[in-house]
């Protein structure tokens, strides 16, 4: 008998496990081997292995033999390398990156849905801007390049997208496009659906399990042009002819993955481009600082589209100084005066609005007007949220969930005051000021499947809602018509943020909120209630002045050494118990990272190790250790010595995130 190696999906750090097998298997195979009493899936790595080199790694007699082989089922060659790679690169177990990554294998999928393209003629041909960047990207379309649109909100960067996807499709090839958030799917099915003559596929998480399996066998089959649309996850797709891969919103934080592999769809598409030999383009109003700093380097690669298309300008961005507050506003607090007579004043021009507000919930937390208690989650190292709909307390980081209490559980008093707003208190308010407009909530908790997602934006674009209010799925990409007014609120929490990153986000996501107003018009308007309205920042969106804001916080992200001059990487430890794994981290693992980077990487830097921004989640502690270099191989390095070296304890699990979007 024959042995292979293969990555079995199990939390195991290695170069893959050993098996015995007989006939012929190839590298990618999808395959079912025992491991301990039970059975679990495995991907070939390699075949015909030297009996001489296994027996330095596996006792012979230890060696198992394949349970089945799944024939249907295997990974091409550059499928299993970009796996390889981002094993390496995110240094996670193999196994178990391809198995987190593949849809679930099943014997009778139901059959696939697909959209026809309906091959429309477009109502506008690219302007004279946008033809020069699609002639210059056009001269990659037969090699690997990566190219930067950065385009202000409405400049017609979806008309670029249209015309080299058209291009692309005419040589036969397909095309995949990433998007960042769910919400964004029907509006470009709609847009692409008009104009494009190929299948369209839409890949998300509210497919079944059957739709993702067979969405992932036709794409691998496809002996014909088609157009793929998805979320982070479609990446991994194995698309037998792609010909371009397009990133519409690169900067968007939902590129980077939480959970699992903290990998980033974006830097995995540059890679995938690169070993396919394709180009990538991503596009942006707000690209990443990291992002515009590297093609920035490569000006022939950056494209700028400094004004909108058609007719449209920029909207005017206005500061409301929410600071003084008289007694005869609290009934409408957290909106002032002057934001409701601009909302009244855009529904007597027969106008829609929307009101931006970061937070779910009618109230922060509750708390005790007699003593101060405020009531935390017994999982979490937070507040419990109030929902007044659903007259309970819940948490937002776990499932915990208590009704209203009627008195303060400590004092017995029955005053209990609500600190902060979310966009069901926004909502309450502007009911009662404007009792015959219909508004309503765009935002997670309101909005739970991809059909009520449907229902709510069409209902808003046939203008049966006059006002959303809503959270971050608001900010976009998307084309309100008749919006001519956005009102922003509590920005000012998401400024104080203690994140390197914090400006930035504020940055992006005012100019994408400010970016729904106005796309249609000349008379677009933004108003951004505050209570910092002296903040330089403010003062940069207010002038849509990017390259301004770029040059301030490169300085600042020089001074703090932070991306993208320096590249980090952050290990994540959780344990049960606290104290255990204080000592743990402080002891231990610090000693261990620290004596590494004096005698042998001295280019790497560490910080911490500290409590995690919320300490406490689900049960579990987490205290986190920052390490930072300008060389990206000692830093790599250093974490492979250090998981060679570490001795983990039983209760205490640990994680590596590289290039973190937070570092609390």
């Amino acid at each position: 008998m024959k042995i292979a190696r293969i990555a079995v999906n199990y939390p195991l750090k290695n170069s893959g496990l050993h098996y015995y097998y007989e006939g012929s298997l190839s590298r990618g195979q999808v395959v079912d081997v025992p491991l301990g009493k039970r059975s679990e899936l495995g991907c070939v790595l390699s075949t015909d292995e030297s009996t001489t080199a296994v027996e330095k790694e596996t006792p012979l007699d230890k060696i198992k033999k394949i349970n089945s082989l799944l024939p249907d089922w295997i990974l091409d060659e550059e499928e299993l390398k970009l796996f390889e790679w981002m094993s390496q690169y995110y240094h996670y177990p193999l196994g178990q990156l391809i198995f987190d990554s593949l849809p679930h294998h099943l014997k009778r999928p139901r059959d696939l849905h697909q959209i026809e393209g309906k091959k429309g003629e477009p109502e506008f041909s690219p302007n004279v801007h946008q033809k020069q960047i699609i002639e210059s990207i056009e001269k990659d379309l037969n090699h690997f390049q990566r190219h930067l649109i950065h385009g202000v909100t409405g400049s017609g960067k979806t008309t670029v997208y249209l015309e080299l996807i058209k291009k692309t499709i005419a040589k036969g090839n397909s095309v995949l496009f990433l998007l960042p958030e769910i919400n964004l799917t029907p509006q470009f099915i709609s847009t692409f659906e008009k104009y494009l003559d190929v299948p369209i596929l839409s890949y998300h998480s509210e497919l079944s399990d059957s739709q993702k399996y067979q969405i992932w066998m036709t794409a691998r089959k496809m002996d014909k042009a088609a157009f793929i649309l998805g979320v982070r996850s479609s990446i991994f797709i194995p698309i037998s002819n792609l010909g371009l891969i397009i990133i519409d919103e690169e900067h968007d934080t939902s590129f980077k993955q939480d959970d699992r592999c903290p990998y980033n769809a974006r830097d995995v598409a540059s890679k995938k481009a690169q070993l396919l030999g394709i180009p990538i383009v991503m596009g942006s109003a707000t690209p990443s600082l990291e992002s515009y700093y590297t093609f920035h380097q490569l000006a022939s690669h950056l494209h700028e589209m400094k004004e909108r298309a058609g007719n449209a300008f920029l909207p005017e961005i206005k500061l409301i100084d929410a600071r003084e507050k008289s007694e005869k506003e609290d009934d409408i607090w957290p909106l002032v005066p002057q934001s409701l007579e601009a909302i009244k004043e855009a529904f007597l021009k027969n106008e829609q609005v929307l009101v931006f507000v970061n937070r779910l919930g009618f109230a922060n937390f509750l708390q005790c007007r007699s003593c101060g208690h405020q009531f935390h989650c017994p999982n979490c190292s937070i507040t419990l949220r109030y929902y007044k709909k659903k007259n309970h307390l819940a948490c937002h980081h776990c499932e915990y969930k208590e009704p209203l209490p009627g008195q303060c559980p400590s004092c017995g008093c029955l005053t209990l005051n609500q600190k902060g707003f979310g966009t069901e208190k926004v909502q309450e308010v502007l009911e009662r000021v404007f009792p015959l407009k219909k508004i309503e909530r765009f935002d997670r908790d309101e909005i739970k499947n991809f059909k009520q997602l449907e229902v709510r934006l069409s209902d808003f674009h046939q203008g049966k809602i006059d006002l959303m209010v809503g959270t971050q799925m608001l900010s976009k990409g998307h084309n309100f018509e008749k919006v001519k007014l956005v009102l922003v609120l509590g920005i000012d929490s998401q400024l104080n943020f203690p994140d390197f990153r914090s400006s930035e986000r504020v940055y992006q996501t005012l100019t994408q909120v400010a970016g729904r107003a106005g796309r249609y018009s000349q008379d677009g308007k933004v108003f951004i209630q505050t209570l910092n309205p002296e903040s330089s920042l403010f003062q940069i969106i207010k002038n849509h002045d990017f390259h301004r804001f770029y040059e301030d916080e490169l300085e600042i992200r020089k001074i703090c050494e932070c991306p993208p001059f320096k590249r980090l990487a952050m290990l994540h430890f959780s344990s049960r118990f606290q104290d255990r794994l204080i000592s743990h981290v402080t002891s231990k693992v610090s000693s261990l990272i620290r004596s590494l980077i004096q005698h042998h990487f001295k280019e790497v830097t560490i910080l911490g190790p500290r409590p995690a921004h919320i300490e406490k989640k689900s049960n579990q502690f987490t205290w986190s250790i920052l390490l930072k270099s300008s060389d990206l191989g000692q830093l790599h390095n250093l974490l492979k010595s250090f998981e060679m070296n570490y001795q983990s304890e039983s209760s205490i699990s640990h994680k590596i995130d590289i290039d973190p979007y937070t570092l609390i």
